[in-house]
């Protein structure tokens, strides 16, 4: 995992995601050598098994070396805007779980899916948005209070106006939106631009990785054809500086490439 003087350049500035089992389990380390900043993952595993006494050892040791942590909650399987008040019992015990970690780790941002399916709950999309509302109000309300951002991530959504009526109603407690170009090149149907355009008030998150637009590869950067530096471009046009920027591969080796990547092309 050495890097080139100009990867080490842009360590500082983004995160690298990493599950907390991993993290656990000798990746802090390598995280803490090389000066990496991590988002952590959480799935319901992590969550039901933590020892709060290791989390604090970790959070510790990342604080210390002066690292920006962000949070990613769990998703597979949940649904907070579901019809269904068992479904989002389960899914308000999972994201209440999470945000108990908050003042543990003091991260900037907690990145968490909005769990909208167009396929499934475009008939009952004003329920959905309300029911999940009920949900992410009282959330997003403690982590503001805690100094936290909550960021609600693209998914499934094919454009930007099966996203925006749930971040405006939200916009009072801090709540921002992380653009996925990766979910957005394979799910989305409205161009990246427009996503950018469209979100600008509200874009204070990128998570970057790369695929062809048939799966959600996570490939390094510049591997696929989604086209970053116009991202970056029209980022920097709209005067949009995120709050956190995340690459999100999938394995190790793709980490160096992407960071190579972003440094002739980083506008921040």
């Amino acid at each position: 995992m050495k890097h080139t003087s100009a990867e080490k350049s842009l360590t500082g500035y983004v995160q690298v995601n990493i599950p907390y089992r991993m993290l656990k389990k000798g990746y802090l380390d390598k995280f803490l050598e090389y000066g990496l900043n991590p988002e952590i993952g959480f799935d319901a595993e992590a969550l039901d098994h933590l020892t709060v006494s290791v989390a604090e050892a970790i959070a510790k040791q990342l604080h210390r070396a002066g690292r920006t942590i962000t949070l990613h909650g769990p998703f597979m399987d949940l649904s907070p805007g579901s019809p269904d008040p068992n479904i989002q019992e389960i899914s308000r015990k999972r994201f209440e779980q999470l945000a108990s970690l908050v003042p543990v780790f003091k991260p900037r941002t907690v990145v968490c899916h909005t769990g909208y399916d167009h396929k499934r709950y475009w008939p009952i999309k004003e329920q959905w948005i309300e029911s999940s509302l009920e949900l992410w109000e009282p959330l997003a309300a403690a982590m503001q209070r805690e100094g936290t951002c909550l960021m609600l991530e693209n998914v499934y959504e094919k454009g930007p106006s099966e996203i925006l009526p749930l971040i405006e109603n939200l916009k009072s407690f801090g709540v921002g939106f992380c653009l996925d170009i990766g979910h957005q090149a394979v799910f989305g149907t409205a161009s990246l631009r427009r996503w950018v355009q469209s979100m600008s008030p509200h874009l204070q998150q990128l998570h970057l990785h790369d695929n062809n637009g048939q799966r959600d590869d996570h490939w390094a950067l510049g591997l696929g054809n989604i086209n970053i530096e116009q991202l970056f471009s029209d980022l920097d046009s709209l005067k949009i500086r995120p709050l956190a920027v995340t690459l999100e591969p999938h394995r190790e080796e793709d980490l160096s490439p992407s960071l190579e990547y972003l440094a002739p092309i980083w506008p921040w």
